[in-house]
C-alpha cells in the first residue's frame, strides 16, 4: 500500500534530473559540434571578411584571419554597396522575378499533374515515375540537355520541330531562333520549371492523397459536382501544402546557380544574373572578397527568412496530423 501511495497518478512521468537529460542528449553531441563547425564557423568567418576592403590584386596589411591581405576596415560600407550598387540591384531584381517565376509556375503545373495521378487508370505507376524523372537529373546535367538538345540553334529539338513543320506546308526550311540570345530569362525559367515541378507535384500528391475519405464521400452524398468539391473541400485542405511547396522551393531557387551558368551565364549582358551568380563573379573576376562576402550574408539571411516560414508551414502540418 505504501508503494501505492507514493507511485505517481497514472499519466503523469516524473521529471527527468539533468544528469538524464545529458545522457539522452550526448550521442548527438558529436553531430551537433560537427554541424557547427561545417556551418557556423565558416558563417562567421564569412561576416568578419564582409567588414573589409579585401581585393586580392591590391596589397595591403594582414588579415587578422590569416587569409591574405586587406586594405582597410569597411565597417558597413559593403552591405551600403550590396542595396546601392546597379550592377547588385540588377541581380536582386532577377532574382526575385526568377524565383517567384519559377515556383509560381511549378506549383501550378505541379498541381494539374497531382490531380492527374491522384485518379486511378492503367499505367499509373509508369506515369509517376516519369513524371518524378526530371527531378533526380543533377542540375548541371540539366542544364546542358537543354543548352545543347533543345535550345541549339543549329541541331537543337526545338529548331528542328520547327523545320519539320515548316517543310510540311512546303517551305524548304524553317527560321533558325537562338532561344538563349533572345529570351534568356525564360530560356532558364522554362529549365528550372522542368526540374523543380516534380517536386511541387509529390508535394501536392501527399496532400491529395491524405485528404478525409468521409468528407469526400459526404460531398458525393450531397450531390456536389467535381468543381465545387475542388473549390470548396480540396483547395482549402491543400493551402497548407501548397504553402510548403512555394516556400521549399523558394528557398532552392533562391541559391539557383547551376543553370545560370550554364546555359547564360548571366547574359547577354546582365539579363540573367542572379545574386549567387553575381557573388561568383565579384569574387572570381572582381576578387572583391568584402563585397561577395556581404552580398552571401544578405543571400543566406533572405533564406533564412523563407525557411523559418517554411518550418513554421511544417509545424502546423505536423499539428493538424496529430490532432487527428
Amino acid at each position: 500500500m505504501a508503494a501505492l501511495a507514493t507511485s505517481a497518478p497514472a499519466g503523469m512521468t516524473q521529471p527527468r534530473t539533468s544528469r538524464e537529460k545529458w545522457r539522452r542528449r550526448g550521442p548527438l553531441l558529436p553531430a551537433l559540434i560537427f554541424t557547427i563547425i561545417i556551418t557556423q564557423i565558416p558563417f562567421l568567418l564569412t561576416i568578419a571578411i564582409s567588414t573589409l576592403h579585401w581585393n586580392i590584386l591590391q596589397p595591403g596589411e594582414k588579415s587578422f584571419l590569416g587569409l591574405g591581405e586587406y586594405q582597410s576596415f569597411a565597417g558597413l560600407k559593403n552591405y551600403a554597396t550590396v542595396f546601392s550598387d546597379a550592377r547588385l540591384r540588377n541581380a536582386v531584381v532577377n532574382t526575385v522575378v526568377l524565383t517567384t517565376s519559377v515556383v509560381v509556375i511549378s506549383v501550378l503545373i505541379g498541381l494539374l499533374l497531382a490531380i492527374l495521378l491522384d485518379k486511378r487508370f492503367p499505367g499509373r505507376g509508369l506515369a509517376r515515375t516519369l513524371l518524378i524523372a526530371p527531378f533526380l537529373v543533377m542540375p548541371v546535367a540539366a542544364a546542358l540537355l537543354w543548352k545543347h538538345a533543345l535550345y541549339n540553334p543549329d541541331y537543337g529539338l526545338f529548331n528542328g520541330v520547327l523545320n519539320w513543320i515548316w517543310q510540311l506546308f512546303g517551305a524548304d526550311q524553317g527560321p533558325t531562333i537562338d532561344y538563349v540570345s533572345r529570351w534568356p530569362m525564360p530560356s532558364v525559367i522554362a529549365a528550372l520549371v522542368w526540374q523543380w515541378t516534380p517536386f511541387m507535384m509529390l508535394i501536392l500528391l501527399a496532400g491529395l492523397q491524405s485528404q478525409p475519405g468521409d468528407v469526400l464521400e459526404a460531398a458525393k452524398i450531397d450531390r456536389a459536382g467535381s468543381l465545387q468539391t475542388f473549390r470548396f473541400i480540396t483547395l482549402p485542405h491543400l493551402r497548407q501544402y501548397i504553402e510548403l511547396a512555394a516556400l521549399l522551393g523558394s528557398i532552392y531557387v533562391l541559391q539557383t546557380f547551376d543553370a545560370i551558368f550554364t546555359i547564360t551565364q548571366g547574359g547577354p549582358g546582365s539579363a540573367t544574373t542572379n545574386l549567387p551568380y553575381e557573388i561568383y563573379l565579384t569574387t572570381f573576376r572582381k576578387y572583391e572578397y568584402g563585397e561577395a562576402a556581404a552580398a552571401g550574408v544578405v543571400t543566406v539571411i533572405a533564406t533564412i527568412i523563407v525557411a523559418t516560414f517554411a518550418l513554421r508551414t511544417i509545424s502546423s502540418l505536423f499539428q493538424e496530423e496529430v490532432s487527428r
